[in-house]
């Protein structure tokens, strides 16, 4: 109806696993949200890259006005997409006043200013958080691709490497840290795919396995890349090998639309609004 493919979130979370384990660098996962959101509201998608905004922004007689200052590929953009007090805006970017700035990775986080910038926009059905939300699952499904990358590439290079007349890959300290970095990176496919699964089964009520998904993509980043660089040694600590392409990515990707500590807090937060009585029916419940 809106001119896509009529996918779903579980559709998606295949395409955007496969981006983040290409390391693409292109704003699909930002594309794949903004216009999910705006066929939320009925608003049509527009021609050309479209981004996320998330910042500080007031909304008076359809203009807006503010800053939001980490926008992904802000320059690259033709449109933005805002949520503002439960409406999702719709901003063209041709009169934004942009300043570049770049991610650990090394992609465009540029600040992006409006004033007073006609828009359109219309109210949807959404979580209060909702950009924060969405965005969290978005760099989880893109997160468990780029571990999926660290684990075929280590294991490949272990298998390459020589040393003491064998392959790395034979000696059983390095077998069990592969294990541990494959575990790793299983564990986060899965939970970033039950969460794309449960959007499109519980809609608004995927909140749980959302931040579920980032704090597993978040711990698993930690324990991960330790793992790959200690195998790959000095030669993955080039720029000529394409390790730091996945590494980098996950360094920057887990601090946005909220590091898995915040993620966790929330958790703990709501279970404890709960009651320690209901976090056991409340988990197999789902």
């Amino acid at each position: 109806k809106q001119g896509g493919a009529g996918g779903k979130w579980a559709d998606a979370a295949i395409v955007l696993k496969a981006v983040g384990e290409h390391v693409a660098p292109i704003p699909l996962a930002e594309a794949v949200l903004a216009n999910w959101l705006l066929a939320k509201a009925g608003i049509g998608v527009p021609d050309g890259v479209t981004t996320l905004l998330d910042g500080d922004f007031k909304l008076v007689e359809g203009r807006i006005s503010g800053t939001a200052p980490r926008v992904p590929w802000g320059r690259n953009a033709n449109h933005g997409v805002a949520i503002i007090e439960g409406a999702v805006v719709l901003v063209p970017l041709d009169g934004a006043a942009i300043k570049p700035a770049i991610n650990v990775a090394r992609e465009p986080r540029d600040a992006v200013t409006l004033k007073n910038v006609s828009v359109t926009a219309k109210r949807a059905e959404l979580p209060e958080d909702a950009m924060r939300l969405y965005g969290a699952l978005i760099r989880a499904c893109q997160m468990a691709g780029a571990l999926n990358y660290l684990s075929m590439q280590s294991v490949r290079y272990a298998n390459e490497r020589t040393q003491f007349g064998r392959p790395i890959g034979k000696f059983q300290a390095i077998q069990q840290q592969l294990a541990v970095l494959s575990t790793q990176a299983a564990a986060a496919g899965l939970a970033a795919a039950h969460a794309c699964a449960q959007l499109d089964r519980r809609g608004l009520d995927a909140g749980f396995e959302i931040a579920i998904a980032k704090i597993r993509a978040d711990d698993a980043s930690s324990i991960a890349t330790a793992i790959a660089h200690q195998v790959h040694g000095a030669i993955g600590f080039t720029y000529e090998h394409g390790l730091h392409f996945a590494t980098r990515r996950l360094w920057s990707w887990r601090a946005e639309f909220g590091a898995g500590a915040e993620w966790a807090e929330r958790l703990g937060r709501e279970t404890i609004a709960r009651g320690a009585d209901a976090l056991w029916p409340h988990v197999t419940a789902r």
